[in-house]
């Protein structure tokens, strides 16, 4: 049997439309709030349909010298075109992308996931430091 972290996958987010994207500065100023916005298909449209949706995007970061990250935002993604009338039948979907804002006293990394319902678990990370 496998590790839970063999299950996650990643590839350049230019190619492939299931990465998370993290956009956030390079450098933040120590104790002061940033944001920082996750969008899954940034480069390449991902369908969002009752089918083939973005389920949930998770967030975390890791301070440098720390152990363990600190989960900094869960997004759930409810609504994919479904409807009593059957799939696609809606008017409403979702788009996979989220904004917060934290902030943090030590450099570290944001870490990113998000779950296909059909592709599985993706993952994506950036450096962040203190200017």
């Amino acid at each position: 049997m496998g590790e839970f972290k063999d299950l996650f996958q990643s590839a350049d987010w230019k190619t492939e439309k299931h990465i998370p994207v993290i956009e956030a500065p390079d450098k933040v100023k120590k104790g002061e709030f940033f944001k920082v916005t996750v969008t899954v298909g940034k480069e390449i449209a991902h369908p969002n349909t009752t089918e083939h949706h973005i389920r949930w995007i998770d967030i975390y970061f890791n301070p440098e010298e720390e152990k363990f990250p600190y989960q900094i935002g869960r997004f759930n993604f409810m609504v994919h075109g479904e409807s009593v009338n059957g799939p696609n039948s809606s008017t409403i979907y979702t788009h996979p992308e989220v904004t917060l804002s934290f902030k943090t006293e030590k450099p570290g990394a944001i870490y990113a996931s998000s779950y296909c319902n059909i592709h599985g678990l993706w993952q994506n990370s950036k450096k962040i430091e203190l200017e």
